[in-house]
């Protein structure tokens, strides 16, 4: 066994062995990044290249628009839609499944209805439909943010709740929801008040609603919650503008925070690895952080900050670890590796477009997906990377792809495609 198979089999088991008993298969993509929700796909012989003659098993045309990424369980994939054009007024927001062997759509249901002044405040790149579903149990529950909460039955997509928490959604709505014991829990940072919240997944009634204790001039964010085990208990870490916190699911007590000076809207979303969480910090001057989470309470700022970058971090994407690097990509196309012991920069590889999909690792390979569908393969190496191949999609995506067996699944404005070698 080479020594870089080896750090690269025990960076899957590191990121994996927390999520996959509590919270999903491995062989399924059932939440936003993946079964361990860090951006690592434990697939196998997933083409390396693609065009219109190879390895393109369907191209299917999705209704709407959207950028929540595609999920996959038991040869069904599960997308969220909205309609930019309204009907009396209102926008129509959609789940969809498409069946995994042929691309038809199985079924097509409107869940919700935003008005216009719900979706008019959104971010120019940003869409009606952008945070990730999460599917558990049968329940696909799909999230539109301050347009509204679902639970919608797998097979059949009856809905079977409904809940919407009212917050003014700067920018529109981004962050995804996760599912942790009975609860589901996502952000609603206003810009007036950030508060975590999480509903009962049964009913969609409110188990609790946590404002952060610590809030600065831009309190608006759009981050997607990741649910750890530390010290003997699970803790939901919610990244926001100013601070990260942790908190409890049986009451939503905060039970430990870091804060940093500058960094608000945040999107990306951290990954956690042996102990330590590393995550940027969203907009104004991005800083990425290493935070020794070892049980402690309280507040944490002077205390377990490993080390902090503060050079040409992301704002969108969210990270990955590698072969016991942390590699990041900038929105403006800048691929480095940081150490993960130290934070010391050991490469940067600048990149050809705009980045807002996060990209997903298979063994020392990383997909990589830029706005304007230019679809990159990228081998990761400690003393550098080597771009293996460039496919252009000719239409714009900010999804980031699922990778499930052999198959890569990815979102563009107007379509799906399946890509694999069985083709």
């Amino acid at each position: 066994m080479s020594t870089r198979f080896f750090f690269s089999l025990l960076s899957i088991i590191s990121l994996t062995s927390m999520s996959q008993s509590s919270y999903g298969k491995l062989d399924d993509w059932s939440k936003y990044r993946g079964p361990a929700e860090q951006g690592v796909s434990e697939a196998v012989n997933v083409p390396i290249e693609w065009s219109n003659e190879k390895n393109i098993v369907w191209k299917s045309e999705i209704p709407g628009r959207g950028w929540s990424s595609p999920l996959l369980i038991d040869g069904k994939i599960i997308l969220t839609t909205g309609m930019e054009e309204t009907v009396n007024d209102l926008h129509d927001l959609k789940v969809l499944q498409v069946d995994a062997k042929t691309g038809e759509i199985l079924w097509l249901k409107t869940v919700l209805y935003a008005t216009i002044e719900e979706g008019q405040d959104r971010h120019p790149k940003n869409s009606l439909a952008s945070p990730t579903p999460a599917i558990e149990d049968g329940v696909i529950y799909a999230h539109f943010g301050h347009m509204g909460t679902v639970a919608l039955d797998f097979d059949t997509g009856e809905t079977l709740w409904k809940q919407k928490i009212s917050y003014t959604a700067k920018n529109g709505a981004g962050g995804s929801p996760v599912v942790v014991d009975d609860l589901l829990v996502f952000t609603t940072d206003s810009f007036e008040k950030p508060v975590v919240t999480a509903l009962y997944k049964e009913t969609g009634k409110i188990a609790w609603r946590t404002v952060r204790s610590h809030q600065v001039k831009n309190n608006f964010s759009h981050g997607t919650p990741l649910v750890i085990e530390n010290g003997g208990r699970t803790e939901i870490i919610s990244p926001g503008s100013g601070m990260v916190g942790a908190y409890r699911p049986e009451d939503g007590k905060e039970t430990w925070l870091v804060r940093y000076p500058m960094g608000f809207s945040m999107s990306t979303r951290p990954i956690y690895v042996d102990g330590v969480l590393y995550m940027g910090t969203g907009f104004s001057r991005p800083s990425f952080y290493a935070i020794r989470v070892d049980g402690a309470a309280g507040d944490l700022t002077d205390t377990h900050v490993k080390w902090m970058y503060h050079k040409s971090m992301p704002k969108t994407p969210s990270p990955n670890f590698v072969n016991g690097n942390v590699i990041t990509l900038e929105d403006n196309g800048r691929l480095q590796s940081l150490d993960a012991e130290t934070g010391e920069l050991r490469w940067m590889e600048p990149l050809r477009g705009k980045f807002s999909a996060s990209p997903v690792q298979v063994g020392d390979l990383l997909y990589i997906v830029s706005e304007e569908g230019l679809c990159l393969v990228i081998r990761v190496r400690d003393d550098g990377c080597e771009i293996i191949s460039e496919m252009e999609m000719g239409e714009e995506t900010l999804a980031s792809p699922a990778v499930v067996d052999n198959t890569i699944y990815l979102r563009t404005r107007h379509h799906l495609w399946k890509i694999s070698e069985d083709s």
